[in-house]
């Protein structure tokens, strides 16, 4: 399986922000850890502080890829150029979130993004990829 794991803006400085929030990994060593765990799977990280560089990964995905996992970062409480781009592609989309968005400020309750995708995991840290990894699996192979 060919997965996409798309990361937005401010996701390259994990290792300078919040531990307690977005975990202790950089988007290397996630990456690291998913070829570990699902060394079957081929996944391709992208990372963008640009918006519309996000939206071309999506759409030109259907291409190449088997599913999408995607952490939008702030760009999930305000991007209708991403939720439109998902919302078009035909592939599995998992939205991720490093923190638990409900615990967090009124703003980070309202995700654009995510209703646009088959579903979203937040709050686990770098856990939250491998459970989308599991899940893009499972509705991958129940097809």
């Amino acid at each position: 399986m060919k997965i996409l794991v798309l990361n937005g803006p401010n996701l390259n400085l994990l290792a300078k922000r919040d531990s307690k929030q977005y975990g202790l990994l950089n988007l290397e060593q996630i990456e690291k850890l998913l070829h570990k765990e699902f060394p079957s799977n081929s996944f391709k990280f992208y990372q963008s502080n640009n918006e519309g560089e996000l939206v071309e990964q999506i759409q030109s995905a259907e291409d190449e890829f088997d599913g999408i996992i995607i952490n939008p970062g702030g760009y999930s409480h305000t991007s209708v150029a991403i939720k439109d781009a998902l919302e078009t592609c035909k592939l599995p989309k998992i939205e991720v979130h490093l923190s638990n968005l409900s615990s967090r400020e009124d703003f980070r309750q309202n995700l654009l993004t995510a209703s646009s995708c088959n579903g979203y995991i937040s709050g686990f840290k770098e856990e939250s990829y491998t459970a989308a990894v599991y899940i893009l699996e499972r509705i991958l192979n129940n097809k």
